[in-house]
């Protein structure tokens, strides 16, 4: 039951945003950042470049986030380990040029 509820966070969102003028011009992004490269995401099964491009930096992001923090469900892993997540989740759930440019950054910091 929380799975399915969280998966309705992006929906939520964008209809949030849609009536904000100040944010109705992210609203797809908001509705997009959960779909992956490879079309396995949600809600609507995107894929590559057919998602935003705010999207997928937020899709890196927001994983990176959660990766690094800890949840009632799961440790948070160290910097190096959440790298190798994604490293691992390029061409998959991520844009392998934009997860590579994202682990680049980090690994400078």
């Amino acid at each position: 039951m929380i799975g399915l509820k969280l998966k309705e966070h992006p929906s939520t969102g964008y209809r949030i945003c849609s009536e904000v003028k100040e944010f109705s011009h992210i609203a797809q992004d908001i509705l997009a950042h959960h779909e992956h490269w490879n079309g396995q995401g949600y809600p609507k099964g995107l894929k590559e470049d057919e998602i935003p491009l705010l999207a997928r930096i937020i899709n890196i992001v927001d994983a990176y986030d959660v990766m690094t923090h800890d949840k009632v469900y799961k440790r948070k892993m160290t910097k190096m380990e959440a790298i190798e997540e994604m490293n691992k989740c390029s061409k998959t759930q991520f844009d392998p040029n934009l997860a590579k440019e994202f682990i680049k950054l980090l690994k400078e910091l």
